[in-house]
């Protein structure tokens, strides 16, 4: 494994490339930020929302929220540009009761809604067969996330749909998908976090079409035959967490008090009881946490140099949501040890290697590390 010698991240991130210098293409983007002409930007998010509004039709734009701060942010900012938008939440079984009063504040704030609520046996029995066929539970919630708000766009006749940040410009992708303003299939194949499937190669005896079509989105002729654009707001305005934490309390969020639920921060991912097992399978995975994920954002914000970051993951440790684990195994109807057993078979071997009965990682960030 290498590591970025700006940030913390490993090579081995999806996505993320380390150059001669050391130094990753996140962090590089990351200094792009700093010449970025944000001022033009916005002008030509003002474009967007007059085309929007001309189109006079029910709503003006979809905005997918889950009541976290970000899309807390995205709504303020839709209302402040003067902006008619329907609200749209994928409902996860496991929302947690601060993310239900997020949520309810975000809707306060002035916008329609529609809260999606996909079949519980559907989602259990989905999200099993992609744990133990991908080793990710998480793929039927990107998928849903990215088709619900199209599907109803498309419904509606809605001229415009308006995401959150572009991870792969946060996070590190290809020159292309760094500098885009819109989401399409093709970005959500590469970045969308569901290994390159769609729902219909899901359908088995067990998961009919009919049961996947909250998971199908719309394709791209769909809606560009009916004029929907679908765009990233980090495209149009510089993202950052404690910008968007900033704006969101001043508009009624509420962070968790207890600390982070996963990761660094304690306003982040907090809504979603499961959010955490997919961000801990990036242990197994790739050798590295949610935490490094916002460590790496907060050093390329300038607000923590990397050698803070390093000392904070050696003091967190291990970061297994046992807790989480036990209500996935609950809805899933599995034990805690078939649990295991199935997400053991997705460590990757070419990075970890067992040293008198531990698993460990060679060449790894923290050396005095407590395996």
């Amino acid at each position: 494994m290498k590591y970025c010698q700006q940030c913390v991240l490993p090579d081995t991130r999806p996505g993320l490339v380390i150059g001669n210098d050391r130094v990753c293409n996140a962090c590089k983007s990351g200094i792009e930020k700093r010449v970025i002409d944000w001022n033009q930007r916005e002008e030509a998010f003002r474009e967007l929302v007059a085309r929007a509004k001309s189109k006079e039709k029910m709503y003006d734009c979809v905005i997918p929220v889950s009541g976290g701060k970000d899309s807390t942010w995205q709504v303020v900012k839709c209302l402040e540009y003067g902006l008619h938008p329907l609200a749209v939440t994928w409902k996860s079984p496991a929302r947690t009761e601060i993310g239900w009063k997020n949520l309810e504040n975000l809707i306060g704030l002035g916008v329609d809604h529609i809260d999606y609520q996909i079949n519980p046996r559907t989602e259990s029995v989905f999200m099993l067969k992609a744990l133990e066929s991908r080793g990710s539970t998480a793929i039927p919630m990107h998928m849903a996330l990215f088709a619900l708000p199209l599907q109803i766009a498309v419904k509606f006749d809605i001229p415009l749909v308006i995401w959150g940040e572009n991870s792969a410009f946060e996070y590190g992708g290809d020159d292309d998908a760094e500098k885009t303003f819109n989401l399409d299939s093709r970005w959500v194949e590469r970045y969308g976090v569901t290994q390159g499937t769609v729902a219909r190669d899901w359908i088995s005896s067990d998961l009919t079409s009919e049961a996947l079509v909250p998971y199908s989105a719309p394709e791209d002729a769909e809606l560009k035959g009916k004029g929907i654009l679908a765009v990233f707001m980090g495209y149009y305005f510089k993202w950052d967490p404690e910008e968007s934490l900033r704006v969101a309390l001043s508009h009624g969020f509420t962070v968790r008090q207890e600390g982070p639920k996963t990761g660094y921060y304690n306003y982040a991912d907090i809504d979603d009881d499961f959010i955490s097992i997919h961000h801990w399978l990036k242990w197994y995975k790739f050798g590295f946490t949610r935490t490094w994920d916002n460590l790496a954002l907060e050093i390329r914000n300038g607000r923590m140099v990397r050698d803070e970051a390093i000392s904070i993951i050696r003091g967190r440790g291990d970061e297994t949501p046992h807790e989480d684990i036990g209500k996935f195994c609950r809805f899933v109807g599995i034990t805690r040890a078939d649990f295991f057993s199935i997400t053991e078979k997705f460590r990757n071997r070419e990075i970890w290697f067992q040293d008198q009965g531990v698993w460990k990682m060679r060449d790894f960030l923290i050396a005095d590390w407590n395996w």
